[in-house]
């Protein structure tokens, strides 16, 4: 049942991004602007199809787990409107709290209240960066591949078949949105794809660490040039006093592809780098303190170096260009 519900998870997303595409190609349309990195209006439809396999897949394989999917599917509406008609971000924010506070609540009572609501402000902060970074061409698709392939990883080898069916067909359905969302693309996920996937990311993870799959860094480590990256940026952007809430092209993602390395090479960077993390954290999930430690760790300096790399790489490309100037 679950190897069923990963090819149906991948056959409805491709089937549906294939009548998307033919029939409302016109419909929701991101049209770029100074701060985009595309160059011609696209799509942001994309997320439906990945929603919708992920519910093909829990009714399939994981029915147990309806709650994260159905919150990430109520989120994905708002997320819909927001695409269309521009909610206040206030507004979103109500919604994304209100769905980690119940969710948290439910997996976690009777937990004191001050774990609880730090557990739920993190899955508010990665519903909103899965969002963030949802700005280059097959990044968060890319991702969604490896972070919640990960998850499945993680969730079989801990003897969880319902959790790793799931992450299963999300990855899966995340596959087959990639085919048409890679450089160049041709769909782009939305809000109404980012923003459920990143609340799933979040629900998926703290649902694994509640069910002793792995420890509470695990699901960090699986997104964490995700994390990273937004996390670095957002504290930047604090830091020097700027509205945190508008539109920018300030991550390190978006700083690859504006210097020359294009949205390709960005993305496959990006790939290596979840490709890394992921390893260490699979490896490490099981061991003894010392060794999960060494595994996180090992997994910091990486994407230390490569912050270093793009900062410097950025610097010299800011020169150049104010020299041409």
């Amino acid at each position: 049942m679950s190897a069923v519900a990963v090819l149906v998870a991948f056959l409805v997303s491709f089937a549906i991004i294939r009548l998307l595409l033919r029939y409302f190609g016109q419909f929701g349309l991101d049209r770029p602007n100074d701060r985009s990195l595309h160059e011609r209006p696209v799509p942001r439809t994309g997320g439906i199809a990945i929603l919708v396999g992920a519910i093909s897949a829990c009714a399939l394989a994981a029915p147990a787990l309806w709650l994260p999917v159905l919150l990430a599917l109520l989120l994905g509406g708002v997320s819909f409107l927001d695409d269309l008609y521009r909610i206040p971000a206030a507004g979103r924010l109500v919604a994304h709290f209100a769905a980690a506070a119940f969710l948290t609540w439910f997996l976690l009572a009777p937990m004191g209240v001050l774990e609880m609501a730090l557990l739920a402000l993190c899955l508010v902060w990665i519903t909103n960066l899965y969002n963030f970074m949802d700005g280059a061409d097959g990044l968060a698709a890319g991702m969604s591949v490896i972070g919640f392939g990960a998850y499945a990883a993680g969730a079989w080898l801990a003897g969880h078949a319902s959790i790793a069916a799931l992450c299963a067909a999300i990855a899966s359905a995340a596959a087959a949105f990639l085919v048409y969302n890679f450089h160049p693309a041709r769909i782009f996920l939305g809000d109404v794809g980012s923003v459920p996937l990143g609340f799933l990311a979040a629900a998926l993870g703290l649902l694994g660490w509640r069910d002793d799959l792995w420890p509470l860094w695990f699901p960090v480590l699986a997104f964490g040039p995700f994390i990273a990256d937004a996390s670095v940026t957002l504290l930047r952007r604090v830091i020097r006093g700027d509205r945190v809430w508008h539109a920018h092209r300030e991550h390190y993602y978006q700083r690859m592809v504006r210097m020359g390395l294009g949205h390709r090479r960005t993305a496959l960077i990006c790939y290596a780098a979840m490709a890394w993390c992921v390893t260490l954290a699979l490896a490490g999930r099981a061991q003894a303190p010392a060794l999960q430690g060494a595994a996180f760790g090992a997994a910091s300096v990486l994407l230390l170096a490569l912050a270093i790399w793009v900062e410097l790489r950025w610097r010299r490309f800011v020169q150049a260009a104010g020299h041409a100037a």
